[in-house]
């Protein structure tokens, strides 16, 4: 019996739990690429999205350097054997893909490639993508320089019956990314209507109190100095707290940078913006966090907003407390208010005003838990882990 069926269901598997990990589209299809790959030890991988004009609304490669994919130029367009396999959804195994009478080239600065195997990534019916895998790593005698060009031994029906498999399994992961992405989106539509309701019923209301006692202090001020005085010293009051609550909003308007600075950053500047806006001291402390699944870090900062949100809005703290620290391959986020707490068993009547209900959903959809710990006049606890990649 041969050694390789073994190894390559054991790589399968491990590709499998690579694509389960992430929710994110773009980072599902990296891993599918890249484990793809790695599977059958290929120089090149590719896969490309297609979109509804010819050409590809993604296409990722593995084993060609940035440097390399910016110099061969735009996406390539849905011709020749890309055409093939998402029209006619067949698997393509060629010896050598130039000699093909569909093949029509490539650009100067695109690697040369020989042996290629491609297979459609199917959802039922619809071809949602088409998996492309260049220039078979061969074995060598023992003594014979390894060249770098690839090709020689080509894809074999092992091989394609290995990809098929993870073809199968990239359909699923993909589309349940597809599915969490548009959640996503309407989740952030909620938010920005709930924002919306706030700024009219929060800041409104105080611009509006502002307006009447500024036309007070200034009926007052020729007959009742003193009392006009002391209008105006509320004038600065209410338009220093409704400053505040446009900064809060503001901060949760804001895209998070996370690509950019990553969550410890991007946290510890909300939280110092909300520190300057609230009367509450608002701290925070991390310790030894590694970078996260995008999905787990976007997951983790929406749900520390809405934490702080309760706490500054609805606790009356006099100081919060965040914390997010490695925790095994993931991280803890936790934050800690001093505020009037609430009776947990009324948590049913409490969570969808305290906004718990989607924190628990967005802990629960990157495969995390949310913990809540409170007591009337004791504060409240809000623990919230993830798994990490």
């Amino acid at each position: 019996m041969s050694h390789r069926p073994r190894s390559g269901l054991a790589a399968v598997s491990t590709a499998l739990l690579a694509m389960s990990r992430h929710l994110e589209v773009r980072d599902v299809l990296k891993t599918i690429v890249a484990s793809a790959r790695e599977l059958l030890d290929a120089e090149y991988a590719a896969l490309g999205v297609p979109d509804d004009h010819g050409g590809f609304a993604q296409f990722v490669v593995d084993g060609v350097s940035d440097e390399q994919w910016r110099a061969i130029g735009p996406l390539p367009r849905q011709h020749g054997i890309l055409a093939a396999m998402l029209h006619k959804a067949e698997p393509e195994r060629l010896a050598d893909v130039r000699e093909d009478p569909r093949f029509e080239g490539w650009p100067s600065a695109h690697p040369d490639m020989s042996d290629f195997l491609g297979l459609p990534i199917q959802d039922g019916e619809e071809t949602i993508g088409a998996l492309f895998l260049a220039n078979k790593r061969c074995p060598k005698p023992s003594g014979s320089p390894r060249t770098e060009s690839g090709g020689g031994c080509g894809f074999t029906q092992e091989d394609e019956e290995l990809l098929s498999i993870l073809a199968q399994h990239a359909a699923i992961a993909l589309t349940n990314a597809r599915l969490y992405e548009r959640s996503r989106e309407l989740t952030i539509a909620e938010e920005r209507s709930r924002l919306a309701h706030e700024l009219h019923d929060a800041v409104s209301q105080k611009l509006f109190s502002l307006r009447l006692t500024a036309q007070a202090a200034a009926a007052l001020v020729d007959r009742d100095p003193a009392r006009a005085k002391g209008e105006l010293q509320q004038v600065a009051v209410l338009a220093a707290e409704a400053a505040d609550e446009l900064r809060a909003a503001v901060v949760e308007l804001r895209p998070a940078a996370l690509d950019e600075d990553g969550l410890v950053h991007t946290l510890r500047t909300q939280i110092q913006v909300l520190d300057r806006a609230h009367t509450a001291r608002v701290t925070f402390d991390s310790s030894g966090v590694r970078a996260l699944p995008a999905a787990q870090e976007e997951a983790m900062l929406r749900v520390a907003q809405e934490a702080l949100h309760n706490a500054l809005r609805h606790a009356e703290p006099k100081r919060v407390a965040v914390s997010l620290v490695r925790h095994g391959q993931g991280a803890l986020l936790t934050v800690t208010d001093d505020g009037k707490g609430f009776d947990p068993r009324t948590v049913r009547r409490a969570g969808r005003h305290l906004g718990l209900v989607s924190m628990r959903d967005r802990a629960g959809g990157v495969g995390g838990a949310l913990t809540v710990t409170s007591e009337p006049g004791e504060g409240t606890t809000i623990e919230m882990e993830v798994p990490g990649g």
